[in-house]
């Protein structure tokens, strides 16, 4: 498939071609949204197949709480939002405005 990024299993002699358990794609979307953290962006053809309705029930289970992107799939697919465990900078902890960011 073309949307995979192989490079998200550098582990891997040979990556995945195909996401075929919620398990296989909740690991994807792990894999997806680390990159994306820290600047490796998807394919847009990533994009357009990890918004698809059938990847509700993978991006629920993935519970990546430490990912900004992870958040982005969240909302996208309609979930409930669950309490952020990432870094929050000391210099905006405090910010009255940060929940509106």
């Amino acid at each position: 498939m073309d949307w995979i990024d192989t490079a998200l299993y550098p582990e891997l002699d040979t990556p995945p071609q195909q996401l075929l358990t919620v398990d296989d794609q909740a690991d994807f979307i792990a894999r997806m949204c680390g990159a994306w953290d820290f600047g490796i962006y998807p394919f847009p053809e990533t994009i357009t197949e990890v918004r698809k309705p059938k990847w509700r029930e993978a991006v629920d289970r993935c519970q990546l709480r430490t990912s900004h992107t992870y958040y982005l799939l969240r909302e996208w697919h309609g979930l409930s939002p669950l309490a952020y465990l990432g870094f929050v900078p000391a210099y905006i902890r405090d910010d009255p405005y940060l929940s509106q960011v």
